[in-house]
């Protein structure tokens, strides 16, 4: 969630982690599933992601394939349940109360992502090479090696736990040039 907020704090406005949904109206009919909850809230938000001004909410999920409750599922059907799952809960009260956007982010412990996310980082690694300059396969490799290794340091604290003393955190994402060869 904070990387995802961090690549996006570099090309977005207004970005907030975990913003809280407006309340739902009683007199607004959301389909079985949908999360009414006061003070529901999503992992990222951001102004001018999919279009100019226009909101998009995000939120992240990591599944590990080897669980016993995925034992009889493909990879791309677990991806598409847990997608399905997320939209079930949110997606409707996001478009009918918040008037945005409403993206799923799932991704699984072993690196890799579902459909949406696919697209999600593949429009923000295009939005950081027009902003920054830099080459699409750059952006879009330091994206994807920068999720995984997020994915991996968090699967391990899980595993280990955490010991000792809070390392320091890795660099800006708006301060690194991702065009590692210099230019002769």
């Amino acid at each position: 969630r904070d990387t995802v907020a961090e690549l996006l704090s570099s090309v977005c406005k207004d970005v907030e982690t975990e913003p809280q949904l407006l309340s739902v109206p009683p007199t607004l009919t959301l389909p079985n599933g949908t999360n009414r909850q006061d003070g529901a809230r999503l992992d990222v938000s951001a102004r001018s992601f999919w279009s100019t001004l226009d909101r998009a909410f995000v939120d992240v999920r990591v599944l590990h394939p080897q669980a016993p409750s995925n034992s009889d599922k493909s990879i791309s059907q677990m991806y598409a349940a847990h997608e399905i799952s997320k939209k079930r809960e949110y997606n409707q009260r996001v478009l009918d109360v918040e008037k945005a956007s409403f993206t799923p982010l799932v991704f699984s412990t072993t690196g890799g992502m579902a459909n949406e996310a696919s697209c999600f980082l593949k429009h923000l690694a295009e939005k950081i090479c027009m902003k920054k300059g830099q080459r699409y396969s750059d952006v879009m490799a330091f994206i994807r090696r920068r999720i995984r290794f997020d994915l991996l340091r968090t699967c391990i604290i899980s595993i280990r736990g955490f010991r000792g003393t809070k390392t320091q955190s890795p660099s800006a994402i708006s301060d690194l040039d991702l065009n590692l060869v210099n230019a002769c």
